[in-house]
């Protein structure tokens, strides 16, 4: 599945740069609603991410492209791998931002872990 977002001046610190925390929630969004279209009607939490490591920095009106595939399914949780590149409308460059695992577990009602549909 493929995402975009534009950076606004609400999502910059201040020196200029792209709050991390931004991009974190973002990949998590779009992890979250892949796994929602793979998994209609499932409670899907997440319960973990992989390597946080930012490789570049962002500017403001940079429009991200997020990439995300299913890359592991378990029995009750299910992986996918986001990819996140930036693109500078000015300079026309495309690079790679951030990369890194969402793991998504299914639970109940009463929060408890429940296999996913097969």
């Amino acid at each position: 599945m493929e995402n975009h977002k534009l950076v606004m001046p609400e999502h910059l610190n201040h020196f200029g740069y792209l709050f991390g925390g931004y991009l974190l929630n973002w990949v998590d969004e779009y992890a979250w609603i892949s796994a929602s279209l793979d998994y209609p009607g499932c409670n899907l939490v997440t319960i973990g991410m992989d390597t946080v490591e930012f490789r570049k920095t962002v500017k403001g009106g940079t429009i991200l492209k997020f990439i995300t595939e299913k890359v592991k399914e378990g029995n009750t949780s299910v992986k996918y791998f986001v990819n996140v590149f930036g693109s500078n409308i000015e300079e026309g460059n495309k690079d790679l931002i951030f990369s890194t695992n969402v793991t998504f577990v299914r639970i109940n009602e009463e929060g408890r872990k429940t296999p996913l549909p097969r």
